[in-house]
């Protein structure tokens, strides 16, 4: 069992526990928030983990809920305190701006990713950050985010390598598993130099017992999947529902809803089904990573 690593999984468990509580007594939203003297929008963001929520908020709902418990009101309060620390990756985000069009800071995700049991993602365009090594996730945020300045960058990478070890050596691990397209094993991101270690890379992640590696092939041709890069997050039930991330050009989304984390497992389970199995990626791994420049991908999609 993964217990929460920072504070976004302690807000998401309270979140979790206080519509427990409000779902117990039979009252909607509208209802508390009258009851609280505060806006209805404030309760829900309280249910869903958004925000630093304060002592008194909190303490205010446990009397409209009727919490008497002493061990029920303990637990409630020292999520509340654990919920307004700081996760190890602040440091790494420190004076980072947000990203355009982006409201939620550097380390929304970094903190949800470090509070997850599992992590299912497809990507199309460029690696996994967990799979990522220091000059591919140089040239992948350079060409990406060109606003932000040399040492935000360097802030950045080194935040991309600390989460690896974070997530992937951890007792217990992040459970990780990767369905990629096979155009990112010839796209040039960095150059040769830095795809022949991004290669490598991926052959010595790829046999880690807690990694799948799987490669969408080109002779597939296009899959629903091809519409962007999406990770899906499972947490314990103590840590809040599953999530899924959605990167794109316009804002990133974390989509929450049952029905959408269903959508997108049934995306995740026909491209996985259609990918190449972990041995045989591991075979095309180590051809593109021993194959003239070009040449293999021109004849790999000359076969289509």
């Amino acid at each position: 069992m993964v217990g929460a690593q920072g504070p976004a999984g302690s807000r998401r468990r309270l979140g979790a526990e206080l519509r427990r509580l409000r779902t117990r007594c039979g009252l909607n939203l509208d209802q508390v928030a009258a009851g609280a003297h505060c806006s209805t929008s404030k309760i829900s963001r309280l249910e869903t983990g958004k925000g630093s929520p304060k002592l008194l908020d909190v303490q205010r709902l446990m009397t409209i809920y009727g919490v008497t418990s002493d061990i029920e009101s303990d637990m409630l309060l020292r999520l509340v305190r654990d919920s307004r620390g700081h996760g190890w990756w602040e440091p790494y985000v420190d004076g980072v701006a947000p990203q355009p069009f982006v409201l939620d800071s550097a380390s929304r995700y970094t903190a949800l990713e470090a509070d997850a049991m599992s992590i299912h993602s497809f990507d199309v365009i460029a690696l996994h950050g967990l799979l990522q090594t220091a000059g591919y996730a140089r040239a992948v945020i350079e060409a990406f985010f060109p606003q932000h300045s040399p040492k935000e960058i360097t802030q950045l990478v080194a935040l991309r390598l600390k989460r690896q070890e974070a997530l992937l050596d951890r007792d217990p691990p992040l459970r990780y598993t990767a369905v990629i397209d096979e155009s990112m094993l010839c796209r040039q991101v960095g150059g040769p130099q830095v795809m022949t270690e991004q290669l490598q890379a991926m052959q010595v992640a790829a046999r880690l017992p807690n990694v799948s590696l799987q490669v969408l092939p080109f002779t597939v041709g296009m899959h629903r999947a091809h519409i962007g890069h999406f990770a899906i997050m499972k947490f314990d039930d103590g840590l809040g529902a599953d999530m899924v991330y959605v990167e794109g050009s316009a804002g990133d989304q974390y989509l929450e809803s049952e029905s959408d984390v269903a959508l997108y497992e049934d995306v995740l389970a026909d491209v996985t089904g259609r990918a190449l199995s972990p041995v045989a990626t591991l075979d095309l791994v180590g051809e593109y990573l021993n194959a003239p420049s070009g040449r293999l991908t021109l004849d790999r999609v000359q076969d289509q």
